[in-house]
């Protein structure tokens, strides 16, 4: 079973990266305060793009009582962000920094556009924390009890 990021949630970042390099085009402190936010959320982004997201791809299938060894591929994404979680919870945090630096630039310009797309990003950042990485890691959990054995066997192998 492959094991994908939901549509929605990749489409999500696309559209939030998109706005982001528009950003960084703004002269000033406008634009330097969007390139550094970009700059910090790019490595950030591709981690969960290769590791916290792909796992909530499943979500449906679990719901629906689906469980089998196909998709032990999972624990690879599940087990590294178990490891790196508060890792990404401390990006986090630097990433928020810099948008408040945004915000800040954004209001000193007049800018509410901008300043409603650093909440926005803000507002990701918290749903990431309080809903998708906890999912993410409890879609490993879950399989494992499921499989039982065989999804040990897998991330031993």
């Amino acid at each position: 079973m492959p094991i994908a990021i939901p549509g929605s949630l990749r489409d999500e970042h696309v559209a939030l990266h998109h706005s982001l390099v528009a950003l960084g085009r703004e002269p000033g402190e406008l634009g330097e305060s969007a390139r550094l936010v970009s700059r910090l959320l790019a490595p950030h982004a591709e981690r969960e793009e290769q590791f916290a997201l792909p796992p909530l791809g499943l979500l449906g299938a679990l719901a629906r009582g689906e469980a089998d060894e196909k998709m032990a591929p999972v624990f690879i994404h599940t087990d590294w962000m178990r490891k790196n979680y508060e890792t990404m919870l401390a990006e986090h945090r630097m990433i928020l920094a810099a948008l408040e630096r945004l915000l800040a630039a954004a209001r000193a310009a007049g800018r509410d556009d901008v300043a409603g797309f650093a909440e926005k990003l803000a507002v990701h950042a918290r749903l990431e924390e309080e809903v998708l990485y906890p999912a993410s890691l409890l879609v490993g959990e879950y399989l494992r009890l499921r499989l039982g054995r065989l999804a040990y066997a897998a991330t031993t192998a």
